[in-house]
């Protein structure tokens, strides 16, 4: 189904990349010698979320101050699938581990990054393809196997704009780019993918009628990341990342705080 996308250079560049970040040690994290990027927008009620039935917006209260209890102390309500987060592999699929029940070895990998900003920026319902992921491995290296992929848009500039960033039409449409189901089965099925974030609303397309990226990626077991921050931060590949959720028993999802290592 699939054409082989593997050649000697992309070999010996992949070769080369992972020789680089293999050279970040935990010791180096802790003692300041790597370089962290956050991906995670910080939550607050200007927060862009799911326009869907049920769904809200972000909220914060004060219950008690230092004034008044001698301590601060506030809560907060939200959708599971709010600011950056997590869709569990039960948010699409049933007999799915929930977000409680994923293993701690799939939260951390090493990352790429793919580019499909250009096209975003001419046609809003753009996709990655196939052809996308073949001209990204010629020139980088073939994917690492177990990796977590994201997909770089453009769309974190609109993150404080709710209406451009789900660019909703006069018909109800939203319109935004994100990953084909084609290109989803290749990275999950032939490049083992541990998981796909993008940095917009959804890793389906905004008109998307089937979600077809979510069955791909919660049928095997895996999980999305959306709503993802600074993509435009990261280099292609050479990085690690952590992925860090709440924790919610029967969750389908949940805010997760995504960091991504880098060699100084």
């Amino acid at each position: 189904m699939f054409a082989a996308l593997d050649s000697a250079t992309a070999q010996t560049q992949d070769s080369k990349q992972s020789k680089a970040i293999n050279q970040v040690s935990l010791a180096d994290v802790a003692a300041g010698k790597a370089t962290i990027v956050d991906l995670t927008h910080v939550l607050n009620e200007k927060n862009a979320y799911w326009p869907g039935t049920g769904y809200e917006p972000f909220h914060l209260k004060t219950i008690a101050t230092i004034e008044k209890d001698g301590v601060l102390s506030k809560a907060f309500s939200m959708p599971e699938h709010l600011g950056t987060h997590i869709d569990a592999p039960n948010h699409f699929e049933t007999n799915q581990p929930d977000l409680s029940m994923i293993s701690p070895d799939q939260f951390f990998a090493p990352g790429v990054v793919l580019d499909i900003a250009p096209q975003a920026e001419v046609n809003a319902d753009a996709t990655l393809t196939l052809k996308d992921i073949q001209e990204w491995e010629s020139k980088h290296g073939r994917i690492p196997d177990g990796a977590i992929v994201l997909l770089h848009t453009g769309w974190g500039r609109f993150w404080d704009n709710y209406s451009r960033y789900k660019n909703q039409d006069a018909m109800g449409k939203l319109h935004f780019p994100s990953y084909s189901g084609e290109a989803a089965a290749f990275l999950i099925h032939e490049r083992k993918a541990k998981g796909l974030g993008i940095d917009n609303l959804s890793i389906d397309s905004g008109i998307s009628k089937d979600f077809a990226v979510h069955h791909v990626v919660n049928k095997a077991g895996r999980y999305g990341l959306e709503n993802v921050a600074q993509l435009e931060k990261l280099p292609a590949r050479g990085f690690f990342l952590i992925v860090a959720p709440i924790r919610i028993e029967a969750g389908s999802g949940g805010p997760t705080r995504i960091l991504a290592i880098l060699p100084k």
